[in-house]
């Protein structure tokens, strides 16, 4: 076989579109919120253990590091849930075309950014 189409390996070269980015983004937190639910869910656990264990918890909860790593899985859980719902429009049939794509890839940027601000401020 003798192919001589050209290949680009190097990753660094290629501009993806919006639209790809906010679709990888989408596959990461998924994979994000896996991990962030053990922990939520030790920390919830620790919490219903005894009411010392409530307490650990809610000086833990205290912390800024233990707030950002709170925040952190907030903020996957907000981008993947609001890149979920464009996904199920579009298999709908809606914004299938290539400006339809642009549009709702900036509507997901747009709004993750306003769930995520608003998540860290609530949480502080």
């Amino acid at each position: 076989m003798n192919d001589k189409r050209p290949k680009n390996l190097d990753f660094s070269t290629l501009r993806l579109p919006l639209p790809a980015i906010t679709s990888i983004l989408h596959r990461i937190s998924g994979v994000f919120i896996f991990a962030g639910v053990a922990v939520l869910l030790w920390l919830f656990s620790e919490s219903m253990s005894s009411s010392e264990g409530f307490a650990r918890v809610g000086s833990w909860l205290s912390m800024p590091i233990t707030k950002i790593l709170v925040w952190a899985i907030l903020s996957g859980l907000l981008y993947h849930l609001i890149a979920g719902i464009k996904h199920l429009v579009m298999d709908l049939g809606i914004g299938e075309t290539l400006a339809g794509a642009q549009t709702a890839a900036r509507l997901v940027v747009a709004l993750s950014i306003i769930a995520i601000v608003a998540s860290g401020v609530w949480l502080w």
